[in-house]
């Protein structure tokens, strides 16, 4: 009996201690914050240099295709705006009006500076019955502002 209280108490601290050592180690150096644009203003000088997931949706008449596969944007949600300047290459379904996730991080030059890019979907895909004509004008007028090259 006196063996097996030992091995819990001796397993306690074990826990305890490697617990003490992630939680003091700076964890949250690795962890990213989903934000929006409003959370990104009230956040002030602490938004600089973290990496942070920004969301919200594509302000329409904000998109420009610069050289390559960089890309220029507006971020909102309705309350504020971030510009945001990504480098990396947009999925297919991104375009205006679209709810999008950013990640990177805020410069001191007034724009977020993002890596990676994802668009927010609707995940439920409804194939036509059997027999069921495809509407071709729908699906044009669902891919509009996707630019294909």
């Amino acid at each position: 009996m006196n063996r097996s209280r030992l091995f819990l108490i001796i397993a306690i601290a074990v826990a305890a201690i490697g617990f003490t050592i992630i939680a003091a180690s700076g964890i949250n150096k690795n962890l990213v914050y989903y934000w929006t644009p409003s959370d990104l203003h009230k956040a002030g000088d602490k938004a600089y240099g973290a990496t942070i997931r920004l969301g919200g949706q594509v302000l329409p008449g904000s998109v420009h295709h610069q050289s390559g596969s960089a890309l220029d944007f507006d971020v909102t949600d309705k309350h504020q705006t971030v510009h945001v300047k990504s480098t990396g290459i947009p999925p297919q379904m991104f375009r205006e009006g679209i709810g999008v996730v950013v990640e990177g991080t805020m410069t001191r030059e007034g724009f977020f500076q993002s890596e990676r890019l994802m668009v927010s979907h609707n995940n439920e895909y409804r194939s036509p019955k059997d027999g069921q004509a495809v509407d071709a004008k729908k699906l044009i007028e669902s891919t509009k502002g996707v630019d294909v090259k």
